[in-house]
């Protein structure tokens, strides 16, 4: 398999994923199928050049998480699509697509003054990934905890999309620049206009994964907060989407991203998630505060607060819930910070985290 390749089609620049001919992974079959979970996204892969070189040509949806499967040798990749033109255009692990929690139900609980519905269960988990449930807090619940996926799919939609992020640019600030100060076009996605008025949540975490832009998860970093304890919460978005055919309702989040810190561009990555501040979390699910208000929250953490250090690239395996592999690998990127959350700290809550029915 080959390194993705910068190419242009349609005017627009992009990473093409590209099979060599002679490779064990090129496609066996004219066609493959590409799977997340029990969805399904149909892609063809067709012969360019007279057979040199073999392309994806994908027939989704922007954003959706994928796993290629390739039944001749079982190869898996997860790809994420990020355009859709005449030739598929695929980015790996965008920010931010793992994090950690690994706190019990009850000191949930206790932090965000909730309470969680009899027989509501969460395991600990080092390592949570699209399509995985986890605990939020909604604005139509803001004094109970909830388990939604892990990817939002809007009520509209006429497939699951599983849409992890939502940039507060929207389509603007293309370029990341951390010095942007102009308009935030989520109010204006589709995908999200109708969330960040009136669906908004918490996503609790003790910390998240972040890779490399250039290396992703294969050069991997758990970043965490030095200016308090966990967990903090994310700032997001939830949506509820029905499957008319089995009548299935799928709950589902995404994690609003904003610029990078000081910190996560030393990696170096390009995108931050939103973190709120702890007098923010009630605003944020407050319906009636004024929309102004809402976006004005979403900045990056300040960097004197965060810190991030290299762990086992053994993380990228999606379900892979190993403690270890949490482990330093190497300096934090602040060394001049004393560590307080060393790896027992972070996982100060592993566990069972059970809450059984009363």
């Amino acid at each position: 398999m080959e390194v993705p390749r910068r190419t242009k089609d349609n005017g627009i620049t992009g990473i093409v994923y590209r099979i060599g001919k002679h490779s064990h992974t090129a496609c066996p079959q004219p066609t493959c199928k590409l799977h997340y979970g029990e969805e399904q996204v149909d892609q063809e892969c067709r012969t360019q050049g007279g057979g040199a070189s073999v392309y994806r040509t994908c027939v989704g949806v922007p954003g959706v998480p994928v796993v290629c499967m390739r039944t001749a040798h079982g190869a898996k990749v997860t790809v994420y699509l990020s355009f859709i033109r005449r030739t598929c255009r695929i980015t790996l692990n965008k920010m931010c697509g793992r994090y950690v929690l690994v706190q019990k139900v009850e000191v949930l609980e206790k932090r965000f003054g909730v309470k969680a519905p009899p027989g509501l269960q969460f395991e600990a988990n080092v390592n949570i990934g699209i399509g995985d449930l986890a605990p939020v807090i909604t604005d139509a619940a803001p004094t109970q905890l909830d388990l939604f996926t892990f990817g939002l799919t809007p009520f509209w939609a006429k497939k699951p999309m599983y849409l992890f992020n939502a940039r507060s640019e929207g389509d603007r600030n293309a370029e990341n620049d951390t010095r942007y100060t102009g308009g935030l076009d989520i109010i204006n996605k589709p995908a999200f206009r109708k969330a960040i008025r009136s669906q908004r949540c918490l996503i609790p975490a003790d910390a998240f994964i972040e890779g490399t832009t250039k290396e992703k998860l294969a050069r991997p970093y758990l970043a965490f907060l030095t200016d308090r304890e966990p967990p903090f919460a994310f700032a997001g978005i939830w949506d509820h989407w029905v499957d008319k055919e089995s009548g299935k309702t799928i709950r589902g989040f995404s994690i609003i991203t904003t610029v990078t810190n000081s910190v996560l561009a030393q990696l170096p990555h390009h995108r931050s998630p939103v973190i709120l501040l702890p007098e923010q979390e009630r605003a944020w699910l407050d319906p009636e505060l004024p929309l102004a208000e809402v976006l004005s929250m979403l900045r990056p953490y300040p960097a004197d607060g965060m810190n991030a250090f290299p762990i086992d690239p053994a993380i990228r395996t999606p379900g892979s819930n190993n403690p270890a592999h949490l482990a330093a690998h190497g300096p934090a990127v602040r060394t001049e910070v004393e560590l307080r959350h060393s790896l027992e700290l972070v996982l100060q809550g592993m566990g069972s985290s059970k809450r059984n029915a009363r």
